[in-house]
């Protein structure tokens, strides 16, 4: 039988935290910054965005743009009240994004700060295959203390990503990725107006633990956009009638059918390319698969709060136990106390579904360093997610810095409204 602490480290911490969402969104600042691509660009794309993330800076160096990426252990906070020991680049996991211009000459320095070897493979940029990055059959590791050179030209443009081709399973499994974005050098019809770049990712931490566990192959408990959770996950702002532009990558060991509220989009590019028109077709969900990207387009046309998210509903939730029995329906009458009676701190649970699950959070400690399953708190109560979930906010007007407007205010008559208690 459970105790009370367990059924809540088991169920795993079901109850939805008091968190809400602006709160959760004040406790870390949003780098959103985005390098700037001249002289080597012949347009000027707009910046790609990486929510919660940041661009990595270059330098011209005759005539190359060259990066510089450092692989190290990092820290990373899922949310608060959930710090992880991550292993990253440039101090955050996913690493920064990479951004450049089809025919740019690049430069890329890796430097190793792990305690093993790594290397680093472009995964889905065409280059020679000295620079593929394979450990063992392309080159040899990069030691610990190690600094090694990539360099090639790039040949295409599109939504590619990087990440380690040496002990790939434990290196990918605790953070090691980061998105490659490159631009066309004619500009792009039509244009848009936000670009945002979104890492997928699936992590094993168990319930009072810090650190991923890499022996997990797929039943794991916690899903991210560039390694945050709901409620922490930035939302996404934009203008109404700008177009829009998200890139999903896909490095974790699960797909993820992304699904947006309010309007059809088109899948405009793969990691293979851009997708001509005539072969995109309207959707309001796209597969995202393993080892993939998915560019997605459309015109926000629409003001209001319109969620993103993946559309398993357990990636959208935080920590939760799989082997628990199933109290759906179970008449608990009466057992509770007799339980008890055997085992103080039972606590009968879920027969009436699992939606209570967020406001006992509040009163009752979780196992350390463990989220609640369901979280957030919107206008109107609890929003009981987690996970793989975040907001696109649409308004009319927006700051200059696109920051969080906060919620949107319905128009008179155009909200759902209660008929009968």
């Amino acid at each position: 039988m459970a105790t009370r602490r367990q059924l809540l480290g088991s169920f795993l911490a079901a109850a939805g935290a008091s968190l809400g969402h602006r709160l959760a969104r004040a406790a870390e600042p949003l780098p959103t910054t985005s390098t700037t691509l001249a002289p080597g660009a012949a347009v000027a794309p707009p910046p790609v965005v990486t929510p919660d993330g940041a661009s990595l800076p270059f330098e011209w160096k005759d005539g190359v743009k060259e990066f510089h990426l450092t692989a190290e252990p990092v820290w990373r906070e899922f949310a608060p009240g959930m710090r992880v020991k991550c292993w990253g680049y440039n101090g955050t996991t996913p690493g920064p994004t990479i951004e450049a211009v089809e025919g740019d000459r690049v430069r890329i320095l890796v430097t190793n700060k792990l305690p093993e070897r790594t290397s680093i493979h472009w995964h889905g940029v065409l280059l020679p295959p000295g620079m593929d990055g394979v450990s063992g059959l392309t080159q040899p590791a990069i030691m610990p203390g190690e600094t090694w050179a990539y360099e090639f030209t790039l040949r295409q443009h599109g939504t590619q990503m990087y990440h380690p081709h040496a002990d790939e399973m434990l290196q990918m499994a605790v953070g090691m990725m980061g998105l490659f974005v490159i631009h066309p050098r004619e500009a792009a019809t039509p244009p848009v107006d936000r670009d945002f770049a979104i890492m997928l990712h699936a992590w094993a931490i168990h319930p009072g633990t810090y650190r991923p566990d890499p022996a997990v192959m797929l039943d794991f408990n916690m899903f991210t956009f560039n390694s945050k959770v709901f409620p922490a996950t930035a939302p996404l702002v934009v203008k109404t009638g700008q177009r829009v532009r998200i890139r999903f990558g896909n490095l974790s060991m699960d797909e993820h059918p992304m699904h947006l509220h309010g309007f059809k989009f088109r899948v405009t590019g793969t990691d293979g390319g851009p997708v001509p028109a005539s072969a995109q077709l309207p959707e309001t969900t796209t597969l995202v698969p393993v080892g993939a990207t998915r560019d997605i387009e459309f015109v926000a046309d629409v003001p209001g709060d319109w969620v993103l998210h993946c559309h398993k509903s357990h990636h959208t939730m935080n920590a939760m136990a799989h082997d628990i029995e199933n109290t759906l329906g179970a008449d608990q009458r009466g057992v509770e106390e007799r339980i008890q009676a055997l085992l103080p701190g039972y606590m009968g649970m879920g027969q009436r579904g699992m939606s209570e699950m967020q406001d006992m959070a509040q009163h009752m400690k979780g196992p350390k360093n463990t989220l609640p399953m369901m979280a957030g708190k919107g206008p109107f109560g609890n929003i009981e997610m987690g996970g793989m979930f975040t907001i696109v906010k649409v308004r009319d007007e927006v700051s200059a810095d696109y920051a969080d407007p906060g919620w949107y205010e319905h128009p008179e008559g155009t909200r759902a409204w209660k008929v009968r208690a």
